[in-house]
């Protein structure tokens, strides 16, 4: 797998990868096992497992990931696989339990912590020396998990990345590295959720979160808010400015109506200013002064990507505001306007058309540093 990434003929467009990096099994085979496994993965916002026994399951890359809040109020992650025969031990996608966990097929049963507890006949069960077997080393298998802006991630590989180089590469556009820290997006709650199932390649959601070369084409309500999109300049191209909202606008909402009060700990520097963020591989946020917009990705195949979005508020704002539809549509529609897209364009990956790739105008060009970084992993 090879990109050509060299600049054409013509020296202001660049070189986009080819449409077999979008289409081809083979390449979504290896993202499935050098990134998402490999790289720290945002799994869950961690206030929907508050409870003990609370679990979600969720897929990264080819595994399937279990989330579980355990009696010690530990959040942990174990690979959904039962120890004995491999049987999923959760098939609903998220739920609770009582106490335990335990496989339908042959009654393995473990604790929420991993440890195995209980199996038919286990006090006859022996290790190779005759010795009773480890009830950890027979437990469920865990993954790396940590918690960062009130979500959980986790990671598959066996030496995880420092998460702090996540922190500071996704950070970076915003200048001050403590500036996401101001949103308090942990302390913040989810006032509204829409899970898109998109039909497109999660590699051209990235692409199209990056630039806003489309905006004034697809986004009339999002350019009457920022007026400076309709330039073309996406916001993470603005290091440490963001986007500003029009002069009349008084809040990030369709029309440009007010919205809530702003979050406590923003500045006036961020107030009135839209702010983009993309935490690789599978993260984009949209930070605006009166709520937050989480988006996680779902890579599910080539061309099939599953996108949960949270809209996230203090708590102030719904006790008093329990129906937040007006804040969160303005940005539903740009999601859906953007899914849209990101789907007409899916079925030209595999033409011969796009068998060289398209082009990058100059205010695309920072997307060539998401495809050399791909290229860089897939080798």
């Amino acid at each position: 797998m090879t990109g050509d990434l060299s600049p054409l003929a013509a020296p202001a467009l660049r070189a986009t990868l080819g449409g077999h990096y979008y289409a081809g099994a083979d390449v979504f085979a290896a993202e499935q096992e050098h990134i998402f496994e490999d790289m720290w993965f945002c799994a869950a916002r961690s206030a929907d497992l508050a409870l003990p026994g609370k679990f979600r399951k969720v897929q990264v890359g080819r595994e399937s990931v279990l989330l579980v809040r355990g009696r010690d109020g530990l959040l942990r992650a174990f690979l959904n696989i039962c120890r004995h025969r491999g049987a999923q031990l959760c098939t609903e996608s998220e739920g609770e339990v009582k106490r335990s966990l335990r496989c339908p097929y042959h009654s393995w049963t473990y604790a929420l912590d991993g440890k195995l507890t209980a199996a038919p006949n286990i006090g006859a069960l022996t290790d190779g020396s005759g010795a009773p077997i480890d009830r950890y080393e027979y437990g469920l298998v865990p993954v790396a998990l940590t918690e960062w802006l009130g979500y959980a991630w986790v990671c598959l590989s066996d030496t995880p990345p420092a998460f702090e180089e996540v922190v500071a590469d996704a950070t970076r556009t915003l200048g001050d590295p403590d500036a996401i820290n101001r949103y308090g997006i942990g302390g913040l709650d989810v006032g509204h959720r829409v899970v898109y199932d998109v039909a497109a390649n999660w590699k051209l959601i990235v692409e199209n979160f990056m630039e806003c070369y489309h905006c004034s084409s697809i986004h009339p309500e999002l350019v009457d808010v920022v007026p400076e999109f309709a330039r073309g300049v996406a916001a993470q191209a603005n290091i440490g400015l963001g986007s500003e909202f029009g002069s009349q606008v008084a809040g990030f909402t369709v029309g440009g109506e007010a919205g809530f009060d702003r979050l406590p700990g923003i500045t006036d520097e961020q107030d009135r200013r839209y702010f983009a963020i993309t935490v690789k591989p599978t993260v984009f946020i949209n930070l605006v002064p009166d709520h937050v917009i989480f988006h996680r990705m779902y890579p599910m195949a080539a061309d099939r990507t599953v996108v949960e979005c949270d809209w996230l508020y203090t708590g102030d704002v719904l006790a008093c505001e329990p129906d937040i539809a007006r804040s969160a549509e303005l940005f539903h529609r740009v999601n859906v306007q953007d899914f849209a897209a990101c789907e007409r364009t899916q079925p030209a990956m595999s033409s011969r058309a796009y068998r060289r790739g398209g082009v990058l105008v100059p205010a695309e060009h920072h997307i060539a540093q998401f495809h050399e970084w791909v290229v860089s992993i897939l080798g």
